[in-house]
C-alpha cells in the first residue's frame, strides 16, 4: 500500500533511481578480518553494533591472471609490442599506416605497461581493505597523456629509439596526442594535480567526474570577437580510456515520491522517477611517479536506456525515433552550458545530479564488496567535494542510506557528515551555487524532500543556540527565501561536511570571517585551510625540460618528489657560470614560445623583449582589462616620445570567457583592438607587441609558464580564492607583478618581498573602500593619463571609430567599477615601470627569477595532499610491493 506525495512533470516509472544494471563487477576496494569486514564464514544478514541487517555480497572467486608480457628493456623490444597493438588493436599493417594508427599503437604499448601496475596496485588495495578517498568534481584538465607516462614508466628514450628504427620522429606523435576538454581553469587543473599526487604518495584514491564529449568549447577570434566551437578531442578515439559498460549505472529524474509501509510495519519513503539514463563509466590510469601505484579516474557519460523506438522509425518519423538517445545524452556533451536560461539551469544540474548518483552508486559498490558494517563507511570512504558542483552528493547519500539501504536518519546522518569533506574555491556570492527550489522540486523531488529535513534539524540545532535570532535564522537556512526561493548549495556542503577548507590562508579567513562566519562561529572546528598546489612532474620536468635538467645538474632529482629540494638552488643564485645558464635556458623557452605565435597568430615577437604574460579564466575580478589599460597608457606614451628610453615588451594574453559572459567576451574584443592598433603601428616594432593566441589550454600552458619573465597576478584583493598559475610561473622562474590576493601573499611571504613586485590594496582596504563608497569619476577626472586612457577607448581608437562597441566597459568603469580598477591604476603603472627597469638588469633579474623557483618548495600539489591526508581524510599510504 502506498501513497503518492508529489509529482513531476512526467509520465511515472516504476524503477528506483540509481540501481545498478544486471552485472556489476570493477574495481575492488576494500579486505579482511577487520571488524566490520566480511569474511567468508560470517553469515549474511547478521547485525553488528545495532545496525540495521545489510550484509555485503561474498567477493567473487579471484580469477587466475595471465600477467602482461614482459617490460620492453630494449628499443627492439619496445618496437616489437607496438607492432603487435598495430595489428592487434588497430587491424593495420606497417605498410598502409596511417600517422594516427602509429601514435594510437604507441599509446596503447605504453598503457599496457601501466594496465600491469594497476592490477598489482589493485591486488594490493582489495587485500588490504584500506581507506579510499574519492575526489568528486566537475573538472579535470589532466592534459596530454602520452609524454607524462612515457616519463613516469622511464620509457621515453625506448620510444623514441625504435620509431627512429622507422625514420619516425617521437615528438610528432607526442603532438598528435590527445588533451582532454574535461576542464576550464584552475579548478580542473588543480583536481588533475591532486590525482598525480594521490598516486604518487600511493594514496588509494578514485576521481569521479563526467566525460564531457565536447568539452567546454574550441576558442577561436573573428575580427577579435570569441567564438565557441567544439572542441572534438574524441573524434578519433582515446587510447588512454577504458570503456566499461557493464558497469553502468540506471540514474533517474523527475517523477514523485511515495510513502509505503514495509516489510517491518514501518511508513518509509521512495522515488519513483519518471525518466532514467544510463551512466556508463570510463576509466582512465592514473599513475603515480617513482612508484607502483597506478590509481584510476571514472568518468561518466550519459546513455540512453531507450535508444531506438522502432515504431516510429518505421512510421518514416526519424527524427522523433531516436530523440530520447539525443536528450539523454546531452547530459555529458560540453562541461557548464550557459545557465542563463531555464533549460541551461536544468541541464547544469541534470549534469551535477548525474554524475554524483553514478559516483556514489560507484563508491558504496566498492565498500561493499568487503564490508558489510554501516559504521565503518568513514573508516572506509572519505568523499571530497571539490567545490559546490558535487554538493548534492550529500542528500543523494542521504537517499540511498535511508531509501535503499533502510538505515535510520540519525544513524545515516552521522555518517554522512562523517565522511564528506568540502572544499570552497571561491569567495564570489554568485559562484556559491544556488538552485531554484522550483526546478529542484521538478527535477529531484525526493532530493528536495532531505534538503527540507535537513534543513529543519539544522535550524532547530541554530534556535537552541542562538534562541530567538530570527535574523541569523534566515542567514544560515539553506533556502533562501527572497526574492525566489533557492536552495543554497555552499550552506548545505558546510552542514553535511565534517570538515570545510579554504585553497589559500586569506581565503580562508574570508570564508571565516565573512562569507561563511555564521557557521564558523557555530563550528569554528570545521574550517581548515589548504593552500594549493601544482605538480612538478608536469609543470617544471615536463614543460621545462631544459631548466629542469639544469637544476637536477645541480641537485639531483630529488625535488621530483620532495620540492623543497629546490631550496638546494640559492647558493647558485649569484654564481656567474649558473646565472648564464638559467638565462640561455628562458632564451630557448622564449623563442620556442616566439616560432608558436609565429604559427598561431602571425605575429612576430622580440625574444629579448620582456614577455609580461596574464593567461587564465576571463573574469572582470581578474582584471585583464586593468592590464589593457597599462598597455594603452604605454601606448600613449611611446607615441607622444618616439625617443623615450624603453625596456621592449610583448604583452600575452590567455584565456575562455564563459559563453553566456558578455563583459568579458567584450574584454577581450577590446584587447585585440589594442593588439591590431599597436602591431600595425611602425612605431611600436621590436618595442611593444600585443599576442593573444586563442585556446588557452594545458598545452599551450606548458609553452607559456616556462618562457614567460613578469607573471601578472593583478586580482582585486580578496577575490582570487588561491590561483596555481602564479605557482606554475614562480616555479619556472617568472616573477611576480600582483596584489595580495589569495596565494600571492604567501608567495611573496616565501621568494621575499624584494623578489616580488607588489601593488594595490589589501583585501581589508578594500572592504574599507567599498564601505565608505568609490568614486571612479573622481579618480578619472583627477588622473589626466587614466583620462586619455578611457577616453581613447571610448572614442573608438581600438574599434575602427565605432564609439558603441565598448561603450558598455567605458561606463562600467567611470559609475561602478565594481572590481576598483580606476583605484589602483596609478600603483599598478608604478608597478610596471618598476618591473620594466629591473628587467634592464640582467644580472639582478635572474639573480630574482633563480631565488623564485628555489623557494617555491611549499607550493607542491604533494604537500597540499599530505596535509588533506593527515588533517581531514586521516588515510595511509598503501605502498605496491
Amino acid at each position: 500500500m502506498s501513497r503518492k506525495k508529489s509529482q513531476g512533470p512526467a509520465k511515472p516509472s516504476s524503477r528506483t533511481n540509481a540501481t545498478p544494471s544486471p552485472k556489476q563487477p570493477g574495481p575492488a576496494g576494500q579486505s579482511k578480518s577487520k571488524k566490520g569486514t566480511a569474511p567468508a564464514a560470517k553469515k549474511r544478514g547478521t547485525r553488528v553494533r545495532g545496525t540495521p541487517s545489510a550484509a555485503a555480497p561474498a567477493p567473487a572467486p579471484v580469477t587466475p591472471f595471465t600477467p602482461c608480457p614482459p617490460v620492453p628493456t630494449t628499443a627492439e623490444a619496445f618496437r616489437q609490442s607496438t607492432m603487435n597493438n598495430l595489428y592487434r588493436a588497430r587491424g593495420q599493417a606497417v605498410q598502409s599506416a596511417s600517422h594516427q594508427d602509429v601514435y594510437m599503437a604507441l599509446s596503447y604499448t605504453v598503457r599496457d605497461l601501466l594496465i600491469e601496475r594497476w592490477r598489482q596496485t589493485t591486488e594490493a588495495q582489495f587485500a588490504a581493505n584500506p581507506k579510499f578517498v574519492y575526489y568528486l568534481s566537475a573538472e579535470y584538465l589532466p592534459g596530454k597523456q602520452l609524454a607524462q607516462n612515457l616519463q613516469y614508466t622511464h620509457m621515453e628514450q625506448l620510444a623514441r629509439d625504435s620509431l627512429a628504427m622507422h625514420k619516425l620522429d617521437l615528438d610528432r606523435y607526442l603532438d598528435l596526442d590527445v588533451e582532454p576538454g574535461l576542464g576550464n581553469g584552475g579548478l580542473g587543473r588543480l583536481a588533475a594535480c591532486f590525482l598525480d599526487s594521490l598516486a604518487t604518495l600511493d594514496i588509494p584514491a578514485v576521481g569521479y567526474g563526467i566525460r564531457y564529449e565536447f568539452g567546454i568549447f574550441r576558442q577561436t577570434f573573428e575580427d577579435g570577437w570569441q567564438v565557441e566551437k567544439p572542441d572534438g578531442w574524441l573524434l578519433l578515439g582515446n587510447p588512454w580510456e577504458f570503456i566499461q559498460s557493464d558497469d553502468m549505472v540506471r540514474v533517474g529524474f523527475w517523477g514523485h515520491t511515495e510513502d509505503y509501509v514495509a516489510e517491518n510495519g514501518s511508513t518509509r519513503t521512495r522515488w519513483v522517477p519518471s525518466r532514467e539514463v544510463y551512466g556508463e563509466p570510463c576509466t582512465t590510469l592514473v599513475p603515480g611517479y617513482g612508484t607502483k601505484t597506478v590509481n584510476i579516474l571514472r568518468l561518466w557519460r550519459a546513455r540512453a536506456t531507450d535508444e531506438f523506438d522502432f515504431q516510429l522509425f518505421d512510421s518514416g518519423d526519424y527524427t522523433r525515433a531516436v530523440d530520447e538517445k539525443v536528450q539523454s545524452e546531452t547530459i555529458s556533451k560540453v562541461l557548464y552550458p550557459n545557465d542563463a536560461n531555464p533549460n541551461g539551469q536544468q541541464l547544469r544540474l541534470k549534469q551535477q545530479y548525474f554524475f554524483v548518483a553514478c559516483s556514489l552508486h560507484d563508491i558504496l559498490r566498492r565498500f561493499r564488496l568487503k564490508n558489510y558494517d554501516w559504521n565503518l563507511l568513514p573508516e572506509k570512504v572519505a568523499i571530497q567535494l571539490n567545490d559546490t558542483h558535487p554538493v548534492v552528493a550529500i542528500p543523494e547519500l542521504m537517499r540511498l542510506l535511508v531509501d535503499i539501504h533502510k538505515l535510520d536518519w540519525d544513524f545515516a546522518w552521522r555518517l554522512t557528515c562523517a565522511t564528506m569533506g568540502y572544499t570552497c574555491h571561491t569567495l564570489l556570492p554568485e559562484a556559491l551555487e544556488k538552485w531554484p527550489v522550483e526546478l529542484f522540486a521538478s527535477l529531484l523531488p525526493r532530493h528536495l524532500e532531505i534538503i527540507y529535513e535537513i534543513n529543519r534539524r539544522f535550524l532547530d540545532e541554530v534556535w537552541a543556540r542562538y534562541p530567538g535570532d530570527t535574523e541569523r535564522i534566515a542567514r544560515m537556512s539553506i533556502i533562501e527565501e527572497q526574492p525566489v526561493r533557492q536552495i543554497r548549495m555552499a550552506h548545505l556542503a558546510t552542514i553535511g561536511s565534517h570538515v570545510v577548507n579554504g585553497v589559500a590562508a586569506l581565503q580562508s579567513r574570508l570564508l571565516r570571517e565573512l562569507v561563511l562566519k555564521d557557521f564558523a562561529d557555530l563550528w569554528p572546528d570545521k574550517f581548515q585551510n589548504k593552500t594549493n598546489g601544482v605538480t612538478p612532474r608536469r609543470f617544471l620536468r615536463l614543460a621545462n625540460p631544459s631548466l629542469s635538467h639544469l637544476i637536477t645538474s645541480r641537485i639531483g632529482d630529488g625535488w621530483l618528489t620532495d620540492l623543497t629540494e629546490l631550496a638546494k638552488l640559492e647558493p647558485y643564485a649569484d654564481d656567474p657560470e649558473f646565472q648564464a645558464a638559467w638565462h640561455d635556458v628562458k632564451q630557448q623557452n622564449k623563442r620556442r614560445l616566439a616560432a608558436m605565435l609565429q604559427d598561431t597568430c602571425q605575429v612576430t615577437v622580440n625574444v629579448d623583449s620582456l614577455f609580461d604574460v596574464m593567461v587564465k579564466r576571463l573574469h572582470e575580478y581578474k582584471r585583464q582589462l586593468l592590464k589593457a589599460l597599462h598597455i594603452i597608457w604605454l601606448y600613449h606614451r611611446v607615441k607622444a616620445n618616439p625617443e623615450l628610453p624603453l625596456s621592449p615588451r610583448t604583452f600575452l594574453f590567455g584565456a575562455k570567457a564563459a559563453p553566456g559572459y558578455v563583459a568579458a567576451k567584450r574584454i577581450i574584443k577590446l584587447i585585440h583592438g589594442v593588439a591590431q592598433v599597436i602591431n600595425n603601428d611602425p612605431d611600436m616594432h621590436g618595442r611593444l607587441t600585443v599576442v593573444f593566441p586563442p585556446n588557452f589550454n594545458v598545452s599551450m600552458a606548458e609553452r607559456i609558464y616556462p618562457a614567460a619573465d613578469l607573471s601578472e597576478q593583478i586580482s582585486l584583493a580578496g577575490k582570487e580564492a588561491s590561483g596555481t598559475g602564479n605557482m606554475k610561473f614562480a616555479l619556472n622562474g617568472a616573477i611576480t607583478i600582483g596584489t595580495l590576493d589569495g596565494a600571492n601573499i604567501e608567495i611573496r611571504e616565501r621568494v621575499g618581498a624584494e623578489h616580488f613586485f607588489h601593488f594595490g590594496l589589501d583585501a581589508d582596504q578594500v572592504l574599507e573602500v567599498q564601505r565608505l563608497g568609490h568614486d571612479p569619476l573622481s579618480c578619472y577626472e583627477h588622473d589626466t593619463e587614466l583620462k586619455a586612457t578611457i577616453d581613447a577607448i571610448a572614442l573608438g581608437h581600438f574599434s575602427n571609430h565605432d564609439t558603441d562597441v565598448f561603450a558598455p566597459l567605458v561606463e562600467s568603469l567611470l559609475t561602478r567599477d565594481e572590481y576598483l580598477l580606476l583605484a589602483d591604476f596609478r600603483p599598478y603603472i608604478t608597478a610596471c615601470e618598476t618591473a620594466a627597469y629591473v628587467f634592464q638588469d640582467r644580472s639582478r633579474w635572474t639573480r630574482m627569477s633563480i631565488l623564485n623557483a628555489a623557494r617555491c618548495g611549499f607550493f607542491s600539489s604533494d604537500r597540499a595532499i599530505r596535509e588533506y591526508c593527515d588533517e581531514i581524510w586521516h588515510v595511509q599510504p598503501l605502498p605496491v610491493a
